[in-house]
């Protein structure tokens, strides 16, 4: 399982790699996690680190990959270890330790693509991004978003959800609040809509606190602009953990983003763990929490604020989307993108992979 992306540094797609093969392990199967990183070499739990990351402007958001050689050729090498059965790179053109698995791997290669909003990279990579699309067994995508974001590489998509971990979220301690509660997750970038949503809780006209959880390169401006006061508590970038538990403790959880997410996760987090949902009336999102959320116009403070107050509203009411028979939905509709189920899709991607490729023994799939 090989991950572009620093799995120290939280993000969509590390959040993927990372439970994956969580879940994959659980089923007995052998997984080994490649990744940029420090300490550099393998941790003998089953994640080698092949040297330091750096921020990359990608998408609107900064992606911590690595861009040395030297980080490609050592995960080069961990594809000729012993007993390595399948290869699954996720974001496969990302730079650059998916490079080396590209080149090295004699194994059958599963490729999962998340990126969306726009297709600048494959276009600039050109025939190189289609030579490496068609190393891949099989193409998967995260979202009808994705695939169409990556069909110009001229391969066969096959749609699969990303996963989340219902029963983490489902059993979270709540954060003890003080009243109606909204909470933000994400990184203070424009793409994410915190200034958006700022702007909208300023205008609320009913009493709520909002937590805003993160930190990126917008944070100490929205800070000046937006102070610290009783209704207003900026956490910082928070834990897994405490992420868990803040949503718990939540009423509303509002995703105010612009554009450019190909799958609704953090919606499906907040759903298993009982919140109430506004969200932007994006693709990305309006494929997850159709019916079970509060859509709204991208960048409309206005329409927003209204919004939020419907929502806290029904949440003191317990009516609407937030009645138990609504929560009780969303935690349902979690439950179609379990972890646990994700993997069995995968499990059975790579026994498909396998029974097309030279047999090479052993009767449980070894990941790298």
């Amino acid at each position: 399982m090989v991950s572009p992306y620093d799995l120290s540094v939280h993000g969509g797609v590390q959040g993927q790699v990372s439970g994956l093969a969580v879940a994959l392990r659980a089923m007995d199967h052998d997984v080994v996690v490649v990744t940029p990183g420090r300490p550099v070499g393998d941790d003998g739990r089953g994640m080698v680190r092949v040297g330091g990351s750096v921020g990359v402007r990608a998408n609107g958001s900064v992606a911590p990959v690595s861009i040395w050689p030297t980080a490609a050729a050592r995960a080069a090498r961990v594809m000729g270890r012993p007993g390595i059965d399948v290869v699954h790179l996720h974001e496969p053109l990302a730079p650059v330790v998916n490079y080396g698995c590209l080149l090295a791997a004699r194994q059958p290669i599963v490729g999962t693509f998340h990126r969306n909003g726009g297709s600048k990279l494959y276009r600039a990579l050109g025939p190189a991004a289609r030579w490496a699309a068609r190393r891949l067994a099989v193409a998967c995508a995260v979202s009808d978003s994705a695939r169409d974001n990556a069909s110009s590489l001229g391969v066969d998509f096959e749609v699969l959800f990303n996963g989340v971990d219902v029963e983490r979220f489902a059993t979270g301690v709540p954060t003890p609040t003080s009243g109606p509660t909204v909470l933000f997750v994400g990184r203070h970038e424009p793409r994410k809509g915190l200034a958006v949503l700022l702007e909208a809780f300023s205008a609320l006209h009913r009493p709520a606190v909002l937590w805003v959880a993160g930190e990126g390169p917008e944070t100490e401006a929205l800070r000046r602009r937006y102070p610290a006061s009783p209704t207003l508590h900026w956490l910082g970038a928070i834990s897994e953990d405490e992420k868990v538990s803040r949503l718990a403790g939540a009423d509303v959880f509002c995703a105010p983003s612009l554009g450019g997410e190909s799958f609704g996760m953090v919606l499906l987090e907040a759903m298993a763990a009982g919140c109430a949902l506004v969200a932007s009336d994006i693709d990305g999102y309006r494929d997850v929490a159709e019916g079970l959320a509060r859509l709204v116009p991208p960048a409309d403070p206005a329409a927003l604020a209204d919004s939020l107050g419907e929502a806290l509203a029904d949440s003191e009411a317990k009516r609407g989307l937030s009645s138990e028979a609504a929560l009780a939905a969303g935690r349902s509709r979690a439950e179609e993108w379990s972890m646990g189920r994700l993997a069995r899709r995968y499990v059975e991607i790579y026994q498909r992979v396998l029974a097309d490729a030279p047999a090479r023994g052993g009767s449980a799939p070894t990941v790298a």
